[in-house]
């Protein structure tokens, strides 16, 4: 009896100890809202614009306290939605620093980085003009995710954005601030952890 007693009390105490610190990567599909900026600056020359500011995309990272996320976004209609264009759009590939904040299942976060922004517009006024330009740029911002059970949750996010580069499409549409596109974005995502 004694020679089962102490494997069994080993492995009592291995199955009670606490498990090992790891890194946890997740997935946040997400919907959102570009703001401020160049964002829906509909061209003063395009009477029949309207401002559209949506974006969705989706944000991978691994890691605990400190981590590294890839975030890619896409604006349809980022100038505005008009008769006149028959495109426009920005796209984001960024890849970010974040420091984690862990607190049970409220994690708020701060995040920076850099990688490419890319504009593309097509004006079907007499194909007058078809451009694409890309830039380096940067990101930073912060949010919180809420981690439910079952590897699920929320997040909520902020991010500011700007080129580093001339973008030769905002003096065109005639951009009042400078030739670096800049915006926000705040967006609501589903997390899968």
């Amino acid at each position: 009896m004694r020679r089962l007693i102490v494997p069994l009390a080993a492995a009592v105490v291995l199955a009670a100890a606490p498990a090992p610190a790891r890194a946890q990567g997740y997935v946040a599909p997400f919907y959102g809202w570009d703001f401020g900026g160049n964002a829906g600056d509909c061209p003063s020359f395009l009477s029949d614009c309207s401002e559209k500011k949506s974006a969705y995309g989706v944000a991978m990272g691994y890691g605990r306290l400190f981590g590294l996320e890839a975030d890619i976004s896409y604006a349809p209609d980022f100038f505005g939605e008009s008769a006149s264009y028959s495109s426009n759009s920005v796209l984001t590939v960024m890849g970010n620093l974040v420091l984690s904040f862990p607190a049970g299942p409220v994690r708020p976060y701060l995040s920076g980085g850099i990688g490419l922004i890319r504009t593309d517009v097509e004006l079907t006024v007499g194909d007058l003009l078809s451009t694409n330009d890309s830039s380096f740029g940067y990101d930073f911002g912060g949010g919180v995710n809420l981690l439910f059970p079952h590897h699920v949750g929320v997040r909520f996010d902020y991010r500011y954005f700007r080129s580093t580069g001339s973008m030769s499409i905002l003096s065109f549409l005639g951009s009042s601030d400078s030739d670096k596109l800049s915006f926000s974005r705040f967006v609501i995502g589903f997390v899968l952890h």
